[in-house]
């Protein structure tokens, strides 16, 4: 393997796992923090979304695990249930080497019971937020004398969140010493007292770079409140997208724009605070595996989101945040691929246009056709076409030791006999799946799952509305 992980001191295992995984070379934030991390330092890494700052933690703690007694190790906290979860995935991804490595998520939406009843059995890594942490950390469930590092992911997010109070709690609560990391893209002033409070001498990793990478063209629409959303459809229409995420800045606009883009035949769901764990669980599954095909949120909703593929990101309404700007547009344009970042002003928005560029250091582009040549009936056709892909719920997961190897037998083998072409993402969860099928093979796919069998058992598939 020609890259620079092998210069790291990473033992043969990882290093194998890191190939297979595809990774070419070192980002600017894993050169920079894993051989600090290694060697014993505090951290503190601040780089933009999607640079690479899960494996730039996972892997050193991963090489300083010791896999025998199941004691907890390492403590990794983050802003929402949908990022520990994601985080927790990248760490079984990375230590699937490692014999007997057990993670567990501690968040909300999981029975306390359940978390507790594993914490007994012993891990080796808890990712989790800092709300649900503390809970077990108070019931006395979760044992914390044996961590030896604790990572705040997205720590300036943790923070708008307000879960200060919680953090301070938690670290006051860890052994000493111990190490100590903050990863983030952006370090506002709390951050930083929470790191002299908190850190010995933490080596600073920061990576001098646009807040914006170059890949991502970020336009401005001028458009007053009420030509907003006859904007937003020419847009959609007009810029070619698998995956759209619109933002806004309250849940009720929210729910005003899903209906009418719903109303306009296009593919959409929306996210906000309001949903149960379970909803906001499907709703995001259907999204990343390309059943939907617009998704539009607030931002305290999309908080912790990582989609893959996410070629265009509009701000219905900008944040009132600058920093909140930089979060919604680093979703696209990732890993080297072009994205598109289109923000609405109106003419009462437009001091939070000249706070955003003044923060990022950059003018955005000012789009040179007006709202009014960008309209419903210019949107109406391409709206029209609906998600390439179906998603199917299956009874089985992580709890009946159903793999998405065994779901992609189970859909490409003999009894199944689609392409593997046709079958999109998998995703296993505690105790079902998700995977989406190629809408015009979705119903037979249904069918065979349901009569077939995975793994030499029964599972019952249904199609997720």
């Amino acid at each position: 393997m020609d890259n620079g992980f092998r210069t790291l001191a990473i033992s043969p295992p990882l290093l194998s796992v890191v190939e297979e995984l595809g990774f070419s070379t070192l980002t600017p934030i894993q050169a920079g923090a894993i051989p600090a991390l290694l060697a014993g330092h505090d951290v503190v890494g601040q780089s933009q979304t999607g640079s690479g700052k899960t494996v730039a933690f996972a892997l050193p703690i991963l090489e300083r695990l010791t896999t025998g007694p199941r004691e907890l190790r390492a403590l990794v906290l983050c802003p929402t249930r949908e990022l520990s979860a994601q985080v927790a995935r990248e760490f079984r991804k990375l230590g699937r080497s490692l014999p007997g490595l057990s993670i567990l998520v501690l968040a909300g939406g999981e029975p306390v019971r359940g978390q507790k009843d594993a914490l007994d059995r012993g891990v080796h890594v808890v990712v989790g937020t800092p709300g649900r942490v503390l809970d077990q950390l108070r019931r006395r469930h979760l044992k914390v004398h044996s961590v030896a590092t604790v990572v705040l992911d997205e720590a300036d997010r943790m923070l708008s969140m307000g879960f200060q109070e919680d953090i301070e709690k938690i670290l006051k609560a860890l052994p000493k010493p111990r190490q100590t990391a903050f990863f983030s893209a952006t370090f506002p002033e709390p951050i930083d007292a929470l790191s002299k409070k908190h850190q010995q001498s933490p080596f600073w990793v920061r990576i001098q770079e646009q807040l914006q990478p170059p890949e991502i063209r970020q336009l401005v629409h001028e458009a007053e409140p009420d030509q907003k959303l006859e904007v937003l459809l020419g847009l959609l229409a007009q810029h070619p997208h698998e995956s759209a995420l619109v933002f806004a800045n309250f849940k009720v606009t929210v729910a005003k724009l899903e209906q009418a883009l719903s109303e306009a035949n296009m593919s959409v769901a929306a996210l906000h605070g309001d949903l149960e764990q379970f909803d906001r669980d499907r709703i995001l599954a259907k999204f990343r595996n390309a059943s939907t095909r617009v998704l539009v949120a607030t931002d305290v909703a999309a908080r912790g989101l990582d989609i893959q593929d996410l070629d265009l990101v509009i701000n219905f309404e900008l944040p009132s945040q600058p920093e909140m700007y930089v979060h919604r547009i680093g979703r696209t344009g990732r890993a080297g691929k072009p994205g598109l970042a289109i923000s609405l002003c109106a003419s009462d928005e437009r001091f939070k246009l000249e706070a955003i560029e003044q923060t990022a250091g950059v003018t955005l582009e000012r789009a040179t056709r007006k709202p009014s040549n960008v309209g419903k009936a210019s949107a109406k056709q391409p709206l029209d076409r609906g998600a390439a892909m179906v998603t199917l719920r299956i009874s089985g997961g992580r709890k009946q030791k159903v793999r998405p190897g065994d779901i992609l037998g189970a859909l490409t083998g003999e009894a199944g006999g689609l392409d593997s072409a046709q079958v999109g993402k998998i995703e296993i969860h505690e105790h079902f799946a998700y995977v989406a099928i190629a809408s015009g093979v979705a119903e037979a796919a249904q069918r065979s799952l349901s009569e077939g069998h995975i793994k030499g058992k029964k599972f019952k598939a249904t199609f997720e509305k």
